[in-house]
């Protein structure tokens, strides 16, 4: 068993966004989606600040370089001046240098930032999901979250500290350049607002479907993602099922879509980029036209024309520049939402205003009292109904009944990994609803069928329930589970790497370890999910011995899948479909609970008859109550 609900079968957020009723509205609200980055960006005010000095520095240099264009040709070659070319050629040295320490200054400055808001952004969604509830989880994808970890925050890095960069830029050469032109000629300047609305009508149209695109690209890359997460985490199922060419089939299948998607952004791209170049370049060709003519008739002077053509080129390029950063803000913006809907997704399970503290010393007891659960994924069917168990400080219960019963689901709710629909669950006689989730999981002590077993050494994984546990704490606690004695034979003893998932590691040892991760935790309350049922007899005998030093003088709820091991627990709780039909101990549940006596006879004498059972201990035909 897993306790983190790892029903991962669709998920909630894949497929692009919904489009709205008109796309004025979207671009308006996609504008907005960016605004979601500013408190990630405010603490680096004054990195910022600095940027932006050395990007208005770095911009005057070059649209200097325009007005002595100007006063060159003017001065210069028309008076046949040469010392002036000697001081062109100084001052040319002096602005060159200006604008290489400023350009130097604003690429470092926002590619830092970049990286800054970038990590910044890894850690804030990190921490946000893994506190997320586990509802959460059997919706969503892990692949798609690991997504847009990596792949749009890294969008996001690239537009912070590349594309804002050359977008600002370019805007301040475009709106310096359309100034100094106003300066050197009115006359000449007059066409290009013209020409300007021409151009923002194919920025603004084809830049809302390379949005869009963008948007669809990423949840592209995400399916993809998870569907090889997915297959790389089940690799040994897929071999053993001879399943590589179907798995190959669909992992091609889902890279052809996000390559056929990703190509469809990449045109509009183009297609925008191609529209801007023509109308742009052809209204600064239409310029010179007009400004040579002016000049022919000595309306202009030559220096003014050559400064005018000089920012004329400045803005066309700048223009250009801004089209295709344009796509790339708008794919980031994609990104952004992408980020900003899992940063919104709020956990059911919180701590409230004002938790109920729980008992000092633990007193151990665990009450259900008449509780109905409904999984969020499953609201048609009920998991609990009318539950009602109380298990008393030191008492071994065990659950018992054929699958779909609900035992986990008790499980679930005892951890509060969910709140139930109706009714209470309660712990040393506080409500788990009342209390802090960290602090009533902290007296919960967890030994599942399936341990998970971390990438790291056996120190790490023993520790990991109690981490400022010592080293001879957590060599008792192997030594208590019995796993000390394999652990010392590895290669690095207790420092050995485990592999992922424990692949090192047999399914009884990685069994030995979660019991010393429980030992050395030192619960009040213990759970098990029956940690012998696929163990061979050796090591079912080790861990067996071991879970009984674990149990000693603990309250254990016990989901048991092998009744011989629970014969002797205080308590056997009957389940079928969500309710407790019968409880008792094991002998007085073969005399009065068919569905238990059904059970053991599948499991300790499997060629008994159900009728042969019936008749031999009385029972009716009709259902057990």
């Amino acid at each position: 068993m897993s306790f983190g609900m790892g029903g991962l079968g669709g998920h909630g957020y894949g497929g692009g966004s919904t489009r709205t009723k008109t796309m004025h509205r979207e671009g308006k609200r996609n504008l907005r989606v960016l605004r979601g980055l500013m408190p990630y960006l405010r603490p680096y005010r004054f990195q910022i600040v600095w940027f932006l000095i050395s990007l208005g520095v770095g911009a005057a240099a070059v649209l200097a370089m325009g007005w002595g264009l100007k006063y060159l040709v003017d001065e210069g070659f028309d008076r046949t001046n040469p010392h002036l070319l000697d001081q062109a050629l100084a001052v040319l040295f002096v602005i060159v240098l200006v604008m290489a320490a400023a350009t130097y200054t604003r690429f470092y400055l926002i590619s830092w930032i970049g990286e800054r808001i970038a990590t910044d952004l890894r850690r804030v969604v990190f921490d946000h999901v893994v506190g997320l509830s586990v509802s959460f989880f059997e919706t969503t994808k892990i692949g798609e979250i690991l997504s847009r970890l990596t792949t749009d925050t890294t969008v996001l890095q690239s537009m912070v500290g590349s594309s804002i960069s050359l977008a600002l830029r370019h805007f301040f050469m475009l709106s310096g350049g359309v100034v100094m032109m106003m300066w050197t000629s009115l006359a000449l300047t007059g066409p290009v607002f013209v020409v300007v609305p021409m151009i923002v009508v194919p920025i603004v149209v084809l830049g809302k479907r390379v949005r869009r695109l963008s948007r669809l690209a990423q949840d592209r890359i995400a399916e993809t993602g998870a569907f090889a997460e997915e297959s790389l985490n089940n690799v040994r199922t897929v071999q053993a099922f001879s399943h590589e060419t179907l798995d190959r089939k669909g992992y091609a299948h889902h890279a052809e879509n996000a390559f056929t998607t990703s190509m469809e952004r990449v045109r509009a791209r183009a297609q925008l980029n191609f529209w801007v170049i023509v109308l742009m370049f052809g209204a600064v060709g239409v310029m010179i036209w007009i400004g040579g003519h002016k000049v022919l008739a000595s309306q202009v002077t030559a220096g003014e024309m050559s400064a005018f053509i000089f920012y004329a080129l400045v803005m066309a390029r700048s223009a250009r520049g801004l089209s295709e950063v344009y796509g790339d803000v708008q794919r980031a913006a994609g990104a952004t939402e992408r980020l900003l809907e899992i940063m919104a997704m709020t956990p059911e399970i919180t701590v409230p205003a004002n938790p109920v503290a729980l008992p000092v010393p633990p007193v151990g007891t665990l009450a259900f009292e008449d509780v109905t659960f409904h999984y969020p994924s499953r609201p048609d069917r009920s998991a609990l109904e009318g539950f009602t168990l109380d298990v008393k400080p030191g008492e071994t219960v065990a659950l018992v009944g054929p699958s779909g019963a609900g035992k986990t689901t008790v499980f679930q709710l005892a951890l509060r990994f969910y709140d139930p629909q109706t009714g209470t669950v309660r712990m040393d006689g506080v409500d788990l609803a009342s209390a802090d989730p960290v602090a009533l999981r902290g007296r919960i002590g967890i030994v599942p069928q399936e341990p998970v077993i971390f990438a790291a050494n056996a120190w790490d994984n023993i520790r990991y329930g109690r981490p400022d546990a010592s080293d001879d704490d957590v060599r008792a606690a192997a030594d208590a589970a019995a796993a000390s004695e394999f652990l010392d034979r590895l290669p690095e003893g207790f420092g050995s790497f485990m592999g992922e998932r424990g692949v090192r590691l047999s399914g009884g040892q990685r069994q030995r370890i979660a019991i010393a991760r429980a030992i050395l935790r030192n619960p009040s309350i213990l759970l098990l999910d029956e940690a012998t049922s696929a163990l061979d007899a050796e090591n079912e005998r080790l861990v067996q011995t071991a879970l009984e030093r674990l149990m000693a003088g603990r309250t254990t709820l016990v989901i048991a899948h092998r009744l011989a091991t629970v014969v002797n627990a205080d308590r056997i709780v009957v389940m079928e479909h969500g309710r407790i039909i019968a409880q008792g101990k094991h002998a007085e549940l073969m005399d009065r609970c068919e569905l238990y006596a059904r059970l053991a006879a599948m499991q300790f004498d499997p060629d008994l008859s159900l009728e042969k059972l019936q008749a031999a201990r009385g029972f009716a035909a009709s259902p057990a109550s």
